[in-house]
C-alpha cells in the first residue's frame, strides 16, 4: 500500500505540478511550450482526457491497481508494473477510451521531433477534412446526380485543383469557402475512423479524398443515413458504399442485368403493340424496378428467406407479375380478351389483381414463395395488408426474426407521401406485436403524380421523408444507371437480414406516357415530355455501354430481345384459344386443403360441454398461479372473485362469454388473435384480459395463455392508435390462415371510419373482387347512450348498404335456409344481446365450412347490466346461435291477444322490456330481437309475424330514422311478410307484363292477372338486363291509361317508372298498386317507431337524449 499511496501522492503533489512548471518556463525553447499547450488543446476535445488524472476521487482507484498488481502482475497496465516494481513514478495509463473524430498525439508529424505538438494550422486542416467528409455523408445527396431527365440536376462547382465537383454550399455549408491551396490538395491527410473511403489505406491526399466522396454520395446514388442514431448501423452503411470497388460487376453480373431489363422492357413493348387502346399502367421509364426486384430477391434468397409477401399499386403489376413471379404470359394476356368468367365473382380489371407462385429461384438455385397481393386504385391501402399477411406467414411458420418471410411493398412517388395509411403503416414496423423484422420499400419514382408536379404535391425535399422517422436509411439511385441500382437493391437486401429494420429504396426515373396510355401528359407537363421524347429508354443506354466495354456485343443484345418476344408471342396465340377466365387463377392467398372433403352447407355445432365451460371460467376468473408474489391491483381482485361468483353460478356476463368463446376454441387448436386500441383492459374496463404487476413493470399474466398445456396460441395486442393501418394489418393477418379467429376492435364504432377504404375495398368486396375470404371479426362498440355523435353509432346502416342480400327476394325454404344464406352473402352483420350468442357467433365464425367476415356490434352499458348474462345451458351442447330471439313472456303463451309487436335490435331491448314492465304490457306487447340483421331471417321474421296473427308490427331502433337498420329492414319486412317481391327485377318476369297483384276494399274476392304469355317470358329473359329493362312491349294490359306509374316514350309505349316503386314500400292494404308492384292479399306492412331523421349519430346534450329515449319509448309501448 505504501507504493500506492506514494504515487497518488506524487500525482496531487504540488511540488510535482511546480516543478513541470518550472521546467517548462526554464526551457531553452519557447516553441516547446507552444507545441504542448496546442497537444493540450486537441486533447480537450474528449472531456474525459481534460480532467486531471489524479482527484479527490482517485485514491480507491490507485490502491485497487495496486492489489491487483499484487496479485498478479500481468494485470495492470505496464505502467504500473514498472512503477510497482521501481518505486519510480511514471506517467498513468490515459483511462479514456478513444474517440471518435479524435487523434493521439503521436499521429502528428512535428518536423522530426516525435515530442513535438501540431501547431495550430495542421488542427484546424484536420479538422475541416473531417468537417467536410462529415458533409458529404450527411447531405451529399442534395447534390447527386439522380434525374435520369437533368431536369433537377445542379451545376457542378469548380474547384481550386481546376476539378468541376457536384457539392455546393447545400452539402458543404460553412466548408464550402474553406479554400486549400494547390499545395494543399497533393497533402497527405489521416482518414477519421467514421470513413472507409481509404480502404487499407491510413491517408490519403485531399484531393484523392474529395475525388472519392464525390463518386460515393453526389454520383448516381443518394444516401441519406446520417440522422440514425446507431453507430453501429451508420458505419455498416458507410462501408457498403465507401468502400474502393464496390460497384465494380462481373461480366457475368452485367449480361443477367441485361437481360433482365430487356425482358422488363420487351413486356412493355408487346403489350403496347398488341393492346395499343388498352389501359395497362406500364413501366416505361422506370422498367429497372423488375431486374432491382429480382435483384432483391436473389440476395434475400440466398440469406434464407423463402417467401416474399409483396404489395403493389397498378402502375407496373402486370411486368412484375410476368416477370418477377413468372405468371404464365398466356394468363395475364387472357385478362385483355374481355371473356365470361368461369367461376363467380365480379372479378376486377387485370392491373390489380394478385398472385401466389412457387418456384425454383434460378440464380441461387433455392425455392422460393412469391405472392403479389392484389389491391384496389387506393394506392397505398395495400401496405398494412401486406404486412398482416407477413406478420401471419411468420408467426405460422415459428419465423420470429424473420429470417424466412418477408415483405416488399412498392409505391409510387406521389401517393408514399401523400397517402397518411403509409405513415401509419411504418408506424406499426417496430412494434412487438405488429413488426414484420423488416420491410424493403421501393419506390417508383417517375417525379409526377398524374398531372401534378412534385413541387404541388409535397411540402419535403424528397417523397420518401416520411421514412426517416422511423430511422430507415433511405437509398435514392438514378434508374438510369442499372448497376447502381443492383448495388443498392443488394446492400437494401443485407440490410434487412442484419438489423430486420425497414429501408426504402427511391428509383428516380420518369414516365414515358401519360397517367394511363391513351392519356396526353403534355396538356400539363410539355417541358418535361419533350425531353421524355428525346430520351433513350434505360436498355438502350445499358446495351450501348456494355458494347462500348465490350462486354456483349449489338447481335447478343439483339437475339435476347428476339428470344423474349417469341416467348411473348407463342403465350398470344396460347392466351386466344381459351374461351373463359379464371378468379382462382389469380388467389393471392391459397388455403390448401381447407375447402377439400367438406360439406359447404353444414356447419359444425358451437355449443361445448359445461364442463368445459366451467373449467375455463376458474382459469379466467383466478389470479395467477405465483399470486403471493404478483401484486395484482385490488380493484382487479374485486373483478375475479365477481367472475369467480358467476362461474359458480353457471352464468356468465359479455365478458366471460367471449373468454369461453376464446377459450374453447383454443382448447380445439385454433389460434386466436385479439388486436385494437386498448383491447387488453377493454376500452369500458371489462376485458382484462392482460393483468400488471403492480411493483415490477412490464411484469404481466394472461390467463388465457394458459388454459390447457396443449392449447393453440392466444395474442391480445393493444394497437398504436390507428383505424386504417391496424384493421387492414389484421385483414391481411386473418387471409393466411382460415383454422385462426382474428378479431379487431374499435375503441368506439364511431372511430371505424377512419378505415372506410379497408372496409370499402377489401373485406366488404374482397371475395367478390379476388376470390378471395376472410374470416375477420370487426368488434365495434355501438349504443346511443348520451355519449354524444363521436361515440354512439358504429354506423351500421352503412355495413348494410354493402350486404349483397336481394330485399326483395325470399329464398326458398328448407333445414339449409340460414347456412345458404351464410353461404351468398358477402359478410354477416350482427347485433348481439346475450353473453351466449356472442360465444355462439364467434365460434360459428370458424365452424363454417367457408369464411365471411362478421361486423359485429358489441355493447357499452350491457357489459355491467345485470339482465345481460347467459346461463351455461345457453352454450353448452345442444345450444347454437340465435338469429332471432322471440318474446319468452306471457305474450308469447297468448300470442292471439298480443296487440303489438315490437322488433328490435341490440341494447335497446333492455330499455323496452323496462318500459313495458312499468306499463304491465307483458300480455299486450311481445318484443322480437333480432340479432342477426344480414343476412335478414326472412323465415323466422315471417315466423313470428304469423305467430302474432292480429297483432300491429313496428321496427324500434335506438339510431336516428335514416339511420340504423331500419332502411335495410323495412323492404326486406315487407318481403316476408307478404311472401312477394316488391319490385319485380326484369329477370325474374318481364316488368312491362301485367303482374300487379292488388287488394282493394271494394273488391276482396278480385283475382290476380297474371300474364300468361310465357312465349313473351322467355323473349324478355334471353335479352340483356338493360335492354329488358326498357324495351317496349306491346301486350301492356292496364285498365288507367293515365297512370302515374306510367311514362310513354316518342312512339306511345308505356313504360315502367322506377320513380315511383317508393311510394309501394309501405302502403297499406286496399291502395292499388303500381304497374310491376305485387302485394299479397294479407297486405300487413312494419311501421317504424323511433328517432327522427337526422345528420348527426346522437344529440350532445344528455338532457335531450333522455327526452328522445323517452318519447321513443312512449311511441312504442302505445297500443
Amino acid at each position: 500500500m505504501h507504493r500506492a499511496h506514494t504515487a497518488f501522492s506524487l500525482a496531487l503533489s504540488p511540488m510535482a505540478h511546480k516543478n513541470f512548471a518550472t521546467w517548462l518556463l526554464n526551457s531553452s525553447s519557447s516553441q516547446k511550450l507552444v507545441k504542448a499547450t496546442a497537444a493540450a488543446a486537441v486533447r480537450t476535445y474528449n472531456s474525459a482526457a481534460a480532467e486531471p488524472f489524479a482527484n479527490g476521487s482517485t485514491a480507491t482507484y490507485v490502491e485497487e491497481m495496486y492489489n491487483s498488481w499484487l496479485r498478479d502482475p500481468s494485470s495492470v497496465h505496464t505502467s504500473w508494473d514498472a512503477y510497482f516494481r521501481s518505486n519510480t513514478y511514471m506517467s498513468p495509463p490515459n483511462l479514456a477510451p478513444v474517440q471518435a473524430n479524435t487523434m493521439p498525439l503521436s499521429a502528428f508529424n512535428f518536423g522530426g521531433a516525435a515530442s513535438a505538438a501540431p501547431d495550430s494550422k495542421t488542427i484546424d486542416d484536420h479538422l475541416a477534412v473531417q468537417a467536410i467528409i462529415r458533409s458529404y455523408q450527411s447531405r451529399g445527396h442534395l447534390a447527386s446526380d439522380l434525374d435520369p431527365l437533368g431536369i433537377l440536376t445542379r451545376e457542378k462547382t469548380v474547384c481550386k485543383d481546376g476539378l468541376a465537383r457536384r457539392a455546393n454550399e447545400d452539402v458543404l455549408r460553412q466548408h464550402s469557402g474553406f479554400l486549400f491551396g494547390e499545395q494543399d490538395m497533393e497533402r497527405q491527410f489521416k482518414l477519421p475512423s467514421t470513413t472507409f473511403i481509404g480502404g487499407d489505406e491510413a491517408s490519403l491526399p485531399l484531393k484523392e479524398i474529395l475525388n472519392r466522396l464525390e463518386n460515393v454520395y453526389c454520383n448516381k446514388i443518394g444516401v441519406e443515413f446520417m440522422f440514425i442514431n446507431s453507430l453501429e448501423q451508420c458505419n455498416w452503411i458507410r462501408k457498403r458504399f465507401e468502400t474502393p470497388g464496390v460497384l465494380s460487376f462481373t461480366p457475368e453480373e452485367k449480361r443477367l442485368i441485361l437481360a433482365r431489363l430487356t425482358r422488363a422492357t420487351g413486356f412493355e413493348a408487346f403489350l403496347a403493340k398488341k393492346y395499343s387502346s388498352e389501359k395497362r399502367f406500364g413501366l416505361e421509364g422506370c422498367e429497372i424496378m423488375i431486374p432491382a426486384l429480382k435483384e432483391i430477391i436473389d440476395v434475400s434468397t440466398e440469406l434464407g428467406v423463402e417467401s416474399v409477401i409483396m404489395g403493389m399499386p397498378h402502375r407496373g403489376r402486370l411486368n412484375t407479375l410476368a416477370n418477377v413471379c413468372r405468371k404464365p404470359l398466356n394468363q395475364i394476356f387472357t385478362q385483355f380478351a374481355g371473356l365470361e368468367a368461369a367461376d363467380d365473382g365480379s372479378g376486377d380489371v387485370k392491373y390489380h389483381l394478385g398472385t401466389y407462385i412457387e418456384r425454383l429461384n434460378r440464380v441461387t438455385n433455392k425455392n422460393i414463395r412469391l405472392a403479389v397481393v392484389a389491391n384496389p386504385s387506393h394506392l397505398e391501402a395495400v401496405d398494412p395488408v401486406v404486412q398482416g399477411k407477413t406478420r401471419a406467414e411468420q408467426f405460422y411458420r415459428g419465423d420470429q426474426e424473420g429470417k424466412k418471410v418477408m415483405s416488399i411493398l412498392i409505391h409510387g412517388d406521389a401517393a408514399y407521401c401523400g397517402q397518411g395509411v403509409v405513415y401509419e403503416t411504418m408506424h406499426l414496423s417496430d412494434l412487438p406485436d405488429y413488426t414484420t423484422h423488416g420491410t424493403i420499400h421501393v419506390v417508383a419514382n417517375n417525379q409526377i403524380g398524374f398531372t401534378t408536379d412534385p413541387r404541388f404535391s409535397r411540402s419535403s425535399p424528397y417523397c420518401t421523408d416520411v421514412a426517416r422517422v422511423v430511422n430507415a436509411p433511405i437509398f435514392h439511385v438514378n434508374a438510369d444507371d442499372p448497376e447502381a441500382v443492383m448495388h443498392v437493391c443488394k446492400v437494401a437486401a443485407e440490410w434487412r437480414a442484419t438489423f430486420h429494420k425497414d429501408c426504402v429504396i427511391d428509383l428516380v426515373g420518369y414516365r414515358r406516357n401519360g397517367h394511363n396510355e391513351i392519356d396526353e401528359p403534355m396538356f400539363t407537363q410539355p417541358l418535361m415530355y419533350q425531353k421524355i421524347r428525346k430520351h433513350k429508354n434505360c436498355l438502350d443506354l445499358y446495351a450501348d455501354k456494355l458494347i462500348a466495354e465490350g462486354t456483349v456485343t449489338g447481335e447478343e443484345v439483339k437475339s435476347v430481345a428476339a428470344k423474349y418476344e417469341n416467348i411473348c408471342e407463342e403465350a398470344f396465340a396460347l392466351a386466344k384459344t381459351e374461351t373463359h377466365v379464371k378468379y382462382k387463377d389469380w388467389l393471392d392467398s391459397p388455403w390448401s386443403g381447407f375447402f377439400e372433403g367438406k360439406d359447404p352447407l353444414k356447419v359444425a355445432p358451437t355449443g361445448i360441454k359445461e364442463e368445459t365451460l366451467i373449467h375455463i371460467g376458474n382459469r379466467f376468473s383466478s389470479p395467477p398461479p405465483n399470486a403471493a408474489e404478483f401484486v395484482i391491483h385490488k380493484g382487479l381482485m374485486r373483478v375475479l372473485a365477481a367472475r369467480k361468483a358467476m362461474v359458480d353460478d353457471k352464468m356468465a356476463d359479455w365478458a366471460l362469454g367471449e373468454a369461453m368463446a376464446f377459450g374453447s376454441l383454443l382448447k380445439e387448436g385454433i389460434h386466436v388473435r385479439l388486436s385494437g386500441q386498448d383491447v387488453e383492459r377493454g376500452t369500458f374496463s371489462h376485458r382484462h384480459h392482460v393483468l400488471h404487476h403492480q411493483l415490477v413493470d412490464k411484469a404481466t399474466y394472461n390467463a388465457l395463455q394458459h388454459m390447457y398445456p396443449d392449447q393453440a396460441p392466444y395474442s391480445v395486442s393493444n394497437s398504436s392508435l390507428s383505424e386504417y393501418a391496424v384493421l387492414g394489418f389484421e385483414h391481411g393477418y386473418s387471409m393466411t390462415n382460415p383454422n385462426a379467429l382474428v378479431l379487431w376492435e374499435a375503441q368506439f364504432g364511431d372511430f371505424s371510419n377512419t378505415a372506410q377504404s379497408i372496409i370499402d375495398q377489401f373485406i366488404s368486396s374482397g371475395q367478390s373482387k379476388w376470390v378471395r375470404q376472410s374470416g375477420l371479426v370487426m368488434l365495434l362498440p355501438h349504443g346511443m347512450e348520451g355519449m354524444g355523435p363521436e361515440h354512439s353509432s358504429c354506423r351500421v346502416e352503412r355495413f348494410l348498404l354493402m350486404s349483397s342480400d336481394d330485399p326483395d327476394y325470399f329464398p326458398p325454404e328448407s333445414d339449409e335456409f340460414a347456412i345458404r344464406q351464410l353461404h351468398d352473402i358477402n359478410w354477416i352483420v350482427a347485433n348481439c344481446t346475450t353473453p351466449a350468442n356472442l360465444f355462439h357467433i364467434l365460434r360459428r365464425q370458424v365452424a363454417l365450412p367457408f369464411r365471411k367476415p362478421l361486423i359485429l356490434c358489441t355493447p357499452k352499458s350491457l357489459l355491467r347490466h345485470p339482465e345481460a348474462k347467459s346461463p351455461f345451458s345457453e352454450m353448452s351442447e345442444g345450444s347454437e346461435f340465435l338469429r332471432i330471439i322471440p318474446d319468452r313472456g306471457p305474450a308469447a303463451e297468448n300470442p292471439s291477444s298480443v296487440k303489438k309487436v315490437v322488433f328490435c335490435t341490440g341494447r335497446v331491448y333492455y330499455d323496452l322490456t323496462k318500459a313495458r314492465a312499468e306499463k304491465q304490457l307483458e300480455k299486450d306487447i311481445a318484443i322480437v330481437r333480432v340479432e342477426q340483421i344480414s343476412p335478414f331471417p326472412f323465415d323466422l321474421v315471417k315466423e313470428q309475424a304469423n305467430l302474432y296473427k292480429n297483432a300491429e308490427l313496428v321496427w324500434t331502433q335506438e339510431e336516428h330514422k335514416n339511420q340504423g337498420c331500419w332502411s335495410y329492414v323495412q323492404p326486406r319486412f315487407l318481403t316476408a311478410l307478404n311472401h312477394s317481391r316488391d319490385v319485380s327485377q326484369s329477370d325474374e318476369q318481364s316488368t312491362f307484363s301485367n303482374t300487379t297483384t292488388t287488394t282493394d276494399n271494394t273488391n276482396t274476392n278480385q283475382a290476380s292477372n297474371i300474364d300468361t304469355d310465357t312465349d313473351s317470358d322467355s323473349e324478355q329473359k334471353s335479352k340483356p338486363w338493360l335492354s329488358r329493362m326498357f324495351a317496349s312491349n306491346n301486350k301492356i294490359e292496364n285498365d288507367n291509361d293515365n297512370d302515374a306509374t306510367t311514362t310513354v316514350n316518342a312512339i306511345g309505349h308505356k313504360h315502367f317508372d322506377l320513380k315511383n316503386a317508393r311510394h309501394d314500400f309501405n302502403r297499406p292494404a286496399g291502395i292499388a298498386a303500381a304497374p310491376g308492384v305485387r302485394i299479397a292479399k294479407t297486405g300487413r306492412k312494419i311501421s317504424y317507431v323511433g328517432r327522427a331523421c337526422s345528420a348527426s349519430t346522437a344529440t350532445g346534450s344528455k338532457a335531450q337524449h333522455i327526452r328522445e329515449l323517452n318519447a321513443l319509448l312512449n311511441d312504442a309501448m302505445s297500443t
